[in-house]
């Protein structure tokens, strides 16, 4: 789902506390309700656990307690969303984000997205903006939510006995 010559592309929008954030579709595998999750000791606070999908254990961020410090809300439009996630040198997994008020999509031009002007290395994830009529909206790039470091703990290499 590339855009090319101002072709539009679909995005999936949330919340964290009361700003909106934007999700490339084509990044999203599937938007689940919120799900039982298995605790995993050790890890970042935002790290909520494992979910087991189709077999595959996937790990689960919580993106507002990773952005803000504080944990998302339990609403009904609270959503787990699998995306898809390359791990640095190793293939594509499915990632699991916690997200708020995952109820509505929009249909833009990527082009139309432009740089924030600020730069934060300590959110790298944070991605241009889009001006609209009620507001700024920021993509997230899902690719540069973990750093190298946490990697290794979520998709360590699978170990041959």
């Amino acid at each position: 789902m590339t855009a090319g010559n101002g072709q539009k592309m679909l995005y999936l929008l949330f919340q964290i506390g009361r700003d909106r954030y934007a999700l490339e579709a084509a990044q999203v595998a599937l938007v689940l309700p919120l799900a039982q999750l298995k605790k995993v000791p050790a890890t970042p606070p935002w790290v909520m656990g494992l979910f087991n999908y189709g077999g595959q254990h996937v790990p689960v961020l919580d993106i507002s307690l990773l952005a803000t410090g504080q944990a998302a809300a339990a609403r009904l439009s609270t959503r787990l969303v699998l995306v898809h996630y390359t791990p640095e040198g190793k293939p594509t997994q499915l990632l699991g984000l916690v997200v708020e008020k995952a109820t509505n999509t929009l249909r833009c031009n990527p082009a139309d997205f432009s740089h924030s002007g600020l730069s934060n290395e300590a959110a790298a994830y944070l991605g241009p903006v889009l001006r609209q009529d009620d507001g700024l909206i920021q993509r997230i790039n899902v690719q540069d939510l973990l750093d190298p470091s946490v990697q290794a703990v979520l998709f360590p290499e699978v170990v041959s006995a």
